[in-house]
């Protein structure tokens, strides 16, 4: 696996996937930019990946505001040159009926997960096609290939994720950039933390109740490590995957399969 000298951007990458895959890159080579919206979150990834070795840039970014989308890429090219890997991670989930589900969090939902990816991929875009040489990747979810209750606005979004991977791929697809998707399912991170905080608040489960009934959503009745989405977004990255796009990797135990 090789990602040289390459110039990574991570969104959301403050903590869970986003960070497995920042140090990943890192610990293999390649010059991170480090984004979430939180200050303290980024440069504590920053710090980890330059004790390993790495170099990181850590930038404050919220992908709902086009300023700051703009503001981290102009921080990349400043410090980097260049944008050679975009991992579209910043992500966000709460469920709610479908009647009970308010404007507000529908907007946000699609906001942050589906316009986020979009803002980010066309910032950075046009740099990769210019060199003729990029790797896009988008966390998805398993959500982008299921349907799943109580959690329409981020099925939504994440299925859209999804449409967009395969058609930014089509376009891209002689012009020396690849752009695939990553789709995880339960995930030991923070996001699942809290939608488990929401099963025992909504059901009157205990914590460990809940837990489990995420875990056995997956055949091998475990939450997913954010390690093991990182390694597939590192084989994506590689400059040896050029022939990989527009796929959607699944790492779910098999529970998509």
């Amino acid at each position: 696996m090789s990602v040289g000298q390459d110039v990574a951007w991570i969104t959301g990458s403050g903590r869970g996937i986003g960070r497995a895959i920042a140090i990943a890159l890192g610990r293999a080579g390649a010059r991170v930019v480090v984004s979430a919206r939180s200050k303290g979150e980024v440069e504590r990834v920053g710090d980890e990946i330059r004790a390993i070795g790495g170099d990181a840039l850590p930038v404050t970014c919220d992908v709902t505001r086009q300023e700051d989308v703009d503001r981290a890429l102009a921080a990349a090219v400043a410090r980097f040159q260049r944008v050679d890997i975009l991992i579209n991670n910043a992500g966000f989930v709460e469920s709610a009926p479908l009647v009970r589900l308010e404007p507000a969090l529908w907007d946000r939902t699609i906001a942050v997960n589906l316009t986020g990816t979009y803002r980010c991929t066309r910032a950075a875009l046009p740099g990769m096609l210019e060199r003729r040489y990029g790797r896009i990747i988008n966390i998805a979810s398993t959500a982008a290939r299921v349907g799943y209750p109580y959690t329409a606005a981020y099925c939504a979004a994440k299925h859209g994720v999804l449409g967009l991977t395969r058609a930014a791929a089509l376009e891209t697809a002689a012009k020396g950039v690849t752009v695939n998707a990553i789709c995880p399912g339960w995930a030991d991170t923070d996001m699942t933390v809290a939608s488990i905080d929401r099963i025992v608040k909504t059901t009157g489960r205990t914590a460990a109740d809940a837990r489990r009934i995420l875990e056995s959503m997956n055949p091998q009745q475990r939450l997913i490590a954010p390690e093991e989405v990182a390694a597939v977004a590192l084989f994506l990255a590689d400059r040896e995957s050029g022939a990989i796009t527009g796929q959607a990797y699944a790492v779910d135990g098999g529970e998509t399969s």
